[in-house]
């Protein structure tokens, strides 16, 4: 007998499979995207946390896979304070996300995701923008730590570690390979503080954790296609559409949010 249960979980999950595809593909060609995308799409079908969750071991692994190579500990020393300042943030909003799953939080969810959509929107106009800022050097002492703990307050409320360390990296003038081994390390960090954050609101149990297991491979084997199609492509053009896909997607999530409160 047909079982609408049974097949209600296994589309969710060939739905969860593909997005995780989708979000490697996407990493593998410029560098980021997994978290971003993961939730943005995944929080159409299920609670922000609940997504959050999902995300940390595939991201644990390719975030790991991407910051190997030359000259990675003069990078860790240069980016040290931004890192302390992320988990600082991280902490400081700590359970926002475990908050808005528990029972019965309707506006605790609706309200996360209002802020990941506004944080997608954010992220993705600045993109199609193409606004390239400038650090000096000499600002990066006091600047990179206020960044670091920025990103982790937005980390803690959305599950999305893009704003505004990503346009903060962006504008060290690193190099293309040193930048994409910069935002492996800040959005490694960042996962690292989410999932204990997670763990600690409650939301990050052994079933969640299992879940987030069995979506390493479709995010690896996406990737890896990623990867091998990064110089077969034009980098902005692909940037552009990603882009444009994630303004209509945080369009979307923002005005569900904000509708939801009405």
């Amino acid at each position: 007998m047909f079982d609408s249960a049974s097949s209600s979980a296994s589309l969710l999950w060939i739905v969860i499979a593909a997005v995780f595809v989708l979000g490697g593909f996407v990493k593998g060609v410029v560098g980021l995207g997994l978290p971003t995308i993961a939730m943005g799409l995944l929080s159409v079908v299920m609670a922000p946390a609940q997504a959050a969750a999902l995300l940390v071991v595939p991201s644990l692994i390719t975030n790991l896979w991407q910051i190997g190579g030359p000259g990675f500990g003069a990078l860790l020393r240069r980016l040290a304070t931004m890192l302390v300042g992320l988990c600082a943030g991280v902490a400081l909003g700590a359970g926002w996300l475990s908050g808005a799953a528990s029972a019965g939080a309707h506006g605790g969810r609706d309200w996360a995701g209002l802020a990941l959509g506004l944080a997608l929107v954010v992220y993705a106009a600045l993109g199609l923008l193409h606004r390239r800022f400038h650090v000096k050097p000499a600002h990066e002492p006091w600047l990179a730590p206020l960044v670091g703990v920025a990103t982790g307050i937005v980390t803690a409320a959305t599950g999305v570690f893009v704003i505004p360390a990503v346009p903060y990296l962006q504008s060290l003038g690193l190099g293309k390979d040193e930048l994409v081994r910069a935002l492996g390390l800040s959005f490694l960090v960042a996962t690292i503080a989410l999932g204990a954050s997670l763990g600690h609101g409650g939301t990050l149990h052994a079933p969640e954790l299992l879940g987030s297991l069995l979506v390493v491979l479709p995010a690896l084997a996406g990737m890896g296609a990623g990867q091998w199609i990064r110089s077969r492509v034009q980098p902005e053009t692909f940037k552009t559409v990603f882009f444009c896909g994630l303004l209509l997607l945080g369009l979307y999530l923002a005005l569900r949010g904000a509708m939801r409160f009405a």
